[in-house]
């Protein structure tokens, strides 16, 4: 696989190839779906295209818990065929797929009762692990183990005496899903996928009944553009209901959008060297180790306002709060929140009210002849979900098609990762960047980050770590541009770096710093640089001001107060 740049002049070529000829395949949607999508049918040897109308995992997937799991309330509910479907997904991720992305997490489930509570979560924790190893691929994560109360407390001396008279510590896996997501999309480029962010469709071709591609409109440069295929994918998630309707015609089921928020606070607020899992009357609360911080989620409640920016409100913030200091011996406060995100998680409609009983199983449908519709399912098991939407789309094809290989396909980034994770020291010698700047690189681009250091070995002040977001590198922004298809500031400060949520101003003191790097290698002008920054303060204000709403009906008001930098209408 060559290494593929997402930069300006290869979505400009994208856009134009697609418009050239037919392709086998054009996919909608740049969700991890949509993205593992498109890597699924490239790497079986069909043409294909990629449209996303706003940036690369823009919505739900770059939203999420940031955890790649099989799910332990799933095996409560009984749901085994997936969870197990899960867990392999989480050992080929962790060992093969992107072992640069994806690393094994401890977390620790106290215990409030004796005896029959340890033998309830211990065997089910137990039969957890067994499904990890079954069909016949290694797991690639340490195995659960139990711990007294005296032990628990050495591993979380945050939590109170009086919260747990044992626990259970076990392990899953966590991802960084909007790099994750962005990964996808540059490997499936790489397999010779044409794809284009920024380019959202505005209806659907047809002859006769039947769908033969898509009208599409170029939302960063202008311009329209009729993409043709002989089959098209809808992997939209939760905007799936009003793809269809550009259909025309009705759907075969429907996705609810349920809401789920989270907190991110600093790693000394929680005195603990694991992760916790907390039951809820309604779910479960994790405490996840996110670097030099935690994340604590999530709430599930029905959602049926703006997709775009689902907002969270001051209720919701308060809820995650109370249920997380129930059990912490220092109570947190809103003043230790640095970062507050909302997504919304694609539910295939149900007949109860509470979403959080609703499937997050997949489902794949072919509504119309030429259009294959995937919907539902959850970010770990994106790989299968992909695989069965392109098996429905390779019925609509006069030929034979080679079955799905992504299992045997490292993303981008993953091969040499090791090798270079061990050469870390010298790498660090060579570069003249501390280890642990290296370390934080090999994390995030694995092997590409040679790539990176290419950057700062021509512009040494790349090198410097940037003025209020010092975790990340001046070069990173610079890369972000000309190789992962960042084309806004905030595609940067949300989802590139994770900037807009690991500080307490939420980026605003390094906005200006960024667009200025940003600027050079995109072709703004002084005025657009001034228009980035102003859009990205605007919305960090509405996010902050929706944040102290009581509701989600004036949270959602007030954050669609800030307009779009480049507007979709």
């Amino acid at each position: 696989m060559r290494t593929t740049a997402l930069g300006l002049r290869a979505r400009e070529d994208a856009l134009g190839r697609m418009a050239e000829h037919e392709l086998d395949v054009v996919v909608i949607g740049g969700g991890v779906v949509g993205a593992g999508t498109a890597l699924d049918a490239v790497t079986r040897g069909l043409s294909v295209g990629l449209v996303e109308a706003r940036d690369w995992a823009s919505g739900t997937s770059s939203r999420s818990s940031k955890l790649i799991h099989g799910g332990l309330r799933y095996l409560e509910m009984l749901d085994f065929a997936l969870v197990r479907e899960a867990l392999r997904e989480r050992g080929l991720m962790v060992q093969r797929l992107a072992p640069h992305l994806v690393r094994p997490v401890p977390f620790l489930y106290p215990l409030q009762h004796h005896a029959w509570e340890r033998a309830y979560v211990g065997s089910g924790i137990a039969l957890y692990d067994t499904m990890g190893v079954s069909g016949g691929h290694a797991r690639g994560l340490p195995r659960h183990r139990h711990l007294s109360k005296r032990r628990a407390l050495r591993l979380a001396p945050a939590l109170r005496k009086d919260a747990l008279v044992g626990a259970v510590q076990y392990y899953d896996a966590q991802v960084d899903d909007a790099r994750h997501t962005m990964t996808l999309v540059r490997t499936a480029a790489g397999y010779g996928a044409h794809v284009a962010s920024r380019t959202t469709v505005t209806g659907f071709l047809r002859e006769g009944e039947r769908v033969v591609g898509v009208h599409v409109r170029d939302v960063e440069q202008g311009g329209t553009y009729e993409i043709r295929a002989r089959q098209v994918v809808n992997a939209t998630g939760v905007w799936t209901d009003e793809t269809q309707a550009l259909v025309g015609e009705r759907g075969q089921f429907h996705v609810r959008a349920s809401k789920g928020i989270h907190l991110v606070v600093p790693k000394d607020r929680i005195h603990s060297a694991t992760g916790l899992i907390l039951r809820t009357e309604k779910s479960v609360l994790f405490v996840i180790p996110w670097g030099r911080h935690w994340i604590i989620g999530t709430t599930d409640t029905d959602w049926d306002l703006d997709k775009s920016h689902p907002a969270a409100s001051r209720t919701d913030i308060e809820y995650l709060l109370e249920r997380v200091n129930a059990v912490l011996a220092v109570p947190l406060g809103r003043e230790d929140v640095e970062g507050v995100y909302a997504g919304l998680r694609p539910l295939l409609r149900g007949e109860s009210e509470a979403t959080s009983r609703l499937s997050r199983e997949h489902t794949v449908a072919h509504p119309v002849p030429g259009l294959v519709v995937v919907a539902g399912g959850k970010y770990t098991t994106y790989r299968v979900m992909a695989a069965d939407a392109v098996d429905a789309a390779v019925h609509g094809l006069d030929r034979k098609v080679a079955p799905s290989c992504t299992e045997t396909v490292p993303l981008a980034g993953a091969e040499g990762y090791h090798a270079l994770w061990n050469a870390r020291a010298a790498i660090a010698a060579r570069s003249g960047l501390h280890v642990a700047r290296v370390e934080h690189l090999l994390n995030r681009y694995g092997s590409l980050t040679e790539e990176v250091l290419a950057l700062v070995e021509a512009d040494p002040g790349l090198g410097q770590p940037l003025d209020g977001a010092d975790d990340y590198l001046r070069a990173e922004v610079v890369y972000a541009c000309t190789h992962e298809g960042a084309l806004h500031l905030d595609d940067v400060l949300d989802r590139r770096t994770r900037i807009s949520m690991e500080t307490f101003d939420r980026g605003v003191r390094v906005s200006g710093e960024c667009a200025r790097l940003m600027a050079p290698v995109l072709g703004w002008t002084d005025e657009q640089v001034r228009r980035e920054v102003d859009y990205y303060l605007k919305r960090v204000e509405a996010e902050r001001e929706s944040q102290e709403q009581p509701d989600d009906r004036t949270a959602d008001a007030v954050r669609m107060g800030a307009e779009e930098v480049v507007p979709l209408a």
